[in-house]
């Protein structure tokens, strides 16, 4: 069962809002001084653009520190269930493997432990399953640090591959009168869609010293030192894998003009410029983009850009002289871009000729990320010492389950 913290009204994530709020406006005062002089005199002085970019810039480090904020308040902390998966075991059983498992990481026994072997013969070739605390904390902290984990749906499965059909086309139906026959209609055109795990792994190290530091908790040393690694490449093939021996991201599927697309690419919408917004009326292509996905798909949609692009498009404004990006206005929100909320991904690619810098859509029913169940620790005290290695291994898949569910803007003139 998966939960969620709810303490979004901390200080910390208070603060963090009142200095976005505060930054926003300077901002605005001085972004739209900018825009009067660029009316007035067609160009604009050199100290404030400057001004303007060092605010801006300011904007965006405020934002990132809610972001870090707000995902600390969204770790969901995982329990065990009642019965069945992880929790079948007794809490006795369990103190026994995590004592097993401590054991093993700090002086290498290996009794009472699972051993999960590799293709290859050799003892390098294998690893112990990590303990279900272990493991929760790995998936809490990556949960928190990888924004694509926020918005997907993640499922955790029991085999190397997860096939899901999905239909492509609907069961059909008509009309009768009430005594009429009734016609066989097309079944729906189903296709399986199959997605490989992959092995993700980080070779975090300590010395023996800090191992019998009776004072240090190995679950979350351990979900500490490979978080940022996870999360980091997680994130890059998320968004740009090509599938081969990683997940495969949503931008590597062919990108055909929308309306033209068929099963299996993703529709886009030109910016209306080469490698840029055009310079009149910006905010229209957002709005293209926006409506592009059916109307189920849209409640539950949001922006996906990174921080670059945010910074472009935060200078925009409405019909009615208002900006279109908002920071947010309650603890627990989001910066909003015309209404839809934002999520800042730095491996989106930067606004240029013919990039996708910009994805909009309901990423929970569009992308699906994959665990195999079980992490595992091989413990190396040879290779650097006198430091102990722990190569730490997990398997994670992903790609796209639903076509119609994400769109992105093309930074072409068509």
């Amino acid at each position: 069962m998966k939960e969620t913290k709810t303490v979004s009204g901390s200080p910390e994530t208070r603060a963090a809002m009142h200095e976005v709020m505060a930054a926003f406006e300077a901002f605005k005062g001085a972004n739209d001084a900018r825009l009067a002089e660029l009316e007035k005199k067609a160009s604009v002085d050199t100290l404030l653009e400057e001004k303007v970019a060092r605010i801006d810039a300011a904007v965006g480090s405020a934002q990132a520190r809610l972001d870090r904020a707000l995902s600390e308040t969204r770790r969901p902390v995982l329990e065990a269930a009642p019965s069945g998966g992880f929790a079948a075991t007794s809490p006795l059983k369990g103190e026994e493997t995590k004592s097993a498992f401590a054991a093993y990481m700090t002086g290498g026994s290996t009794v009472g432990l699972e051993l999960k072997a590799g293709l290859s013969s050799g003892p390098s070739s294998g690893g112990y399953v990590v303990p279900p605390e272990t493991e929760r904390a790995i998936e809490r902290r990556l949960m928190a640090g990888s924004p694509m984990r926020e918005i997907a749906t993640v499922r955790t499965v029991g085999s190397g591959v997860f096939r899901k059909p999905v239909s492509t086309a609907g069961v059909e139906a008509g009309w009768v009168a009430e005594t009429a026959a009734r016609p066989e209609t097309d079944p729906a055109t189903l296709a399986l869609l199959e997605f490989p795990s992959a092995d993700l792994y980080a070779c975090p190290a300590a010395t023996q010293s800090l191992l019998d530091d009776a004072l240090i908790d190995l679950d979350e040393w351990l979900a500490a030192e490979v978080e940022d690694a996870f999360s980091a490449q997680e994130t890059e093939a998320l968004v740009n894998g090509d599938g081969t021996n990683k997940p495969r991201g949503f931008l590597d599927y062919d990108l055909v003009e929308d309306g033209d697309q068929a099963w299996g690419e993703i529709g886009y919408v030109a910016s209306g410029a080469a490698g840029a917004f055009p310079v009149s009326n910006p905010t229209d292509r957002l709005i293209d983009l926006i409506y592009a996905p059916k109307a189920l798909y849209r409640p539950n949609a949001r922006f996906v850009m990174n921080r670059r692009t945010v910074g472009t498009v935060r200078k925009f404004k409405d019909g009615d002289g208002n900006y279109i990006w908002q920071p947010a206005q309650r603890p627990g929100d989001t910066a909003s871009l015309l209404g839809y909320p934002v999520t800042e991904i730095e491996t989106m690619p930067d606004i240029g000729a013919d990039a996708a810098a910009i994805a909009f859509g309901d990423f929970q029913r569009g992308y699906l990320i994959v665990d195999r169940a079980g992490v595992r620790v091989l413990r190396d005290p040879y290779s650097a010492k006198p430091y102990v290695l722990f190569y730490t291994t997990k398997r994670v898949g992903g790609g796209v389950q639903n076509f119609d569910a994400i769109k992105v803007m093309k930074f072409a003139a068509s």
